[in-house]
């Protein structure tokens, strides 16, 4: 097996600021960043055509590239449909923002999906998701769902549901290895209609929990990005760590990738530790043994 798929970095992951952050993914040897784009200097709002225009010259200037913006609004994701209006439009000026900066990719979690396909929530998602998707397919763009709050066949089930694949995949392998213990490789296979990027993160699961704990959901605590981060660092339930101390399979992940035709990004987020750039760094030496 030989990769050659590119590497990213997400910048935020730096903790640095975007620019810096930029650099330093650049220095640690990435191809390209993925970059939050829901609030503070990369909100949509806060980006004039000018703007969006000199920050996509000074990333090429760079040599890098984006895979992908991370559109993430936290909360219920899209389970509460009266919240709905708010987030689907600022989904979709974040996609706008995407094709100006050169990606046709944004990243998000919309909600764990419910088992039960004819109650409020499960209808709450499919249409926002049903919305999004046409908007995004309108432009060649995709809305990329973030594996982990179920399992893979289940993500593909609502997916079906949809009239277009504008709302796809990003396939993170170890969300599914400490949430819902799911097969990451397996996970691929099922998914192979899907899958237009990946995160790269290695994990270790210690006991069950319920993915509503930790993604939130009605009747919940909202998803919070910093709980997350608190949950995957102190090892209660599960822990990140750094690539091949986990148990995700990458050998096999890797291969399985490949047998499907993947030619996406591989695209490296660290959520926890004290020196990210050290683990980043590891991390980028890590997927190149493969190439």
């Amino acid at each position: 097996m030989k990769l050659t798929n590119k590497i990213g970095v997400i910048v935020d992951s730096f903790g640095i600021g975007v620019r810096e952050g930029l650099k330093k993914a650049k220095d640690v040897g990435a191809d390209g960043v993925q970059i939050y784009a829901v609030s503070g200097e990369m909100d949509p709002a806060a980006l004039s055509p000018a703007a969006r225009r000199e920050l996509k010259d000074y990333i090429a200037s760079l040599g890098l590239e984006i895979s992908a913006l991370c559109g993430d609004l936290g909360g219920h994701g899209f389970q509460d449909k009266t919240a709905n209006p708010a987030k689907v439009e600022k989904s979709k000026r974040i996609l706008d923002l995407a094709m100006d900066l050169g990606t046709n990719i944004v990243t998000t979690h919309i909600g764990i999906v419910p088992d039960d396909r004819q109650g409020e929530v499960y209808h709450s998602l499919q249409t926002a998701c049903e919305e999004l998707g046409q908007y995004a397919k309108g432009m060649g763009a995709y809305f990329a769902i973030e594996t982990g709050p179920e399992r893979a066949a289940h993500l593909k089930s609502f997916l079906d549901t949809l009239s277009t694949n504008g709302v796809s995949v990003n396939f993170d392998p170890a969300n599914m290895v400490m949430v819902t213990g799911d097969d990451p490789v397996q996970g691929v296979h099922i998914l192979r209609d899907y899958i237009v990027h990946t995160h790269v993160k290695d994990g270790i699961r210690y006991k069950e929990v319920d993915p509503r704990e930790v993604y939130g959901a009605l009747g919940y605590e909202p998803m919070d990005h910093g709980k997350i981060a608190q949950m995957v660092s102190s090892g209660e339930v599960f822990r990140e760590v750094p690539l091949g101390e986990g148990k995700v399979p990458f050998d096999a992940y890797f291969a399985a990738l490949q047998e499907i035709g993947y030619t996406g990004y591989l695209t490296i987020e660290r959520e926890v530790g004290e020196q990210p750039e050290i683990d980043i760094r590891a991390a980028v030496q890590f997927i190149k043994r493969f190439q």
